[in-house]
């Protein structure tokens, strides 16, 4: 047997099989390469920091709206206004309730500022002044819810609740003022009282 046909047979079968393996051992040259894997699909993202306060406006503070609180003028006068047209519609009943409401009101208000006129007394003069004020204000409202609540204790024909708070109302007001002469009068007309004030030709 002639060797050469072997000896080309032998080299050419070498050469391919070596030609097969090449393109596996490339690709796992490439698989096994670092540099060349995949990134992970889910990489974790660095957190927003907070922005900083802006610390150059300064902070302002404003009184806050108080007109839908019922512990204030504006609560105490709509009860007055719910009282009257109760009145209006001779639902006593609910009238006196509304006054009762905004005579206790007031009345706590009235307190309130006392107690702050008091304690801003030799401190601020213009705060302890605006205190008095509204102590003053609110009181005589007070009165003035008090004495439509006795005339409502009138007409449903209550003397023994009205009496207690006219005599009320000339303690606060005394008899010389307009609403303690018009209490005053209320006693007499009820009999309560039987000296006339103020009298005529006193001298």
């Amino acid at each position: 047997m002639n060797a050469a046909p072997l000896i080309r047979f032998t080299f050419l079968s070498l050469i391919a099989v070596l030609g097969l393996l090449s393109p596996a051992y490339a690709q796992g040259k490439k698989l096994s390469n670092p540099v060349n894997q995949a990134k992970p699909a889910n990489q974790i993202k660095p957190t927003e920091q907070p922005k900083p306060i802006n610390t150059d406006q300064p902070n302002t503070l404003s009184p806050t709206g108080i007109s839908n609180n019922l512990l204030s003028i504006e609560g105490g006068d709509r009860l007055i206004k719910e009282s009257a047209q109760a009145v209006a519609s001779q639902d006593y009943p609910l009238a006196a309730k509304k006054l009762q409401e905004a005579r206790q009101v007031y009345n706590q208000l009235s307190s309130f500022y006392q107690d702050l006129n008091s304690s801003f007394a030799g401190i601020d003069i213009r705060a302890a002044d605006a205190h008095r004020k509204n102590a003053l204000a609110t009181a005589q409202k007070r009165d003035e819810a008090t004495y439509q609540l006795a005339l409502v204790h009138r007409a449903q024909n209550q003397p023994e609740l009205a009496i207690p708070l006219l005599v009320q109302i000339i303690k606060s007001q005394n008899p010389t003022r307009e609403l303690g002469t018009k209490a005053y009068q209320q006693l007499f007309e009820l009999g309560f009282v039987d000296v006339p004030f103020p009298r005529q030709g006193k001298k």
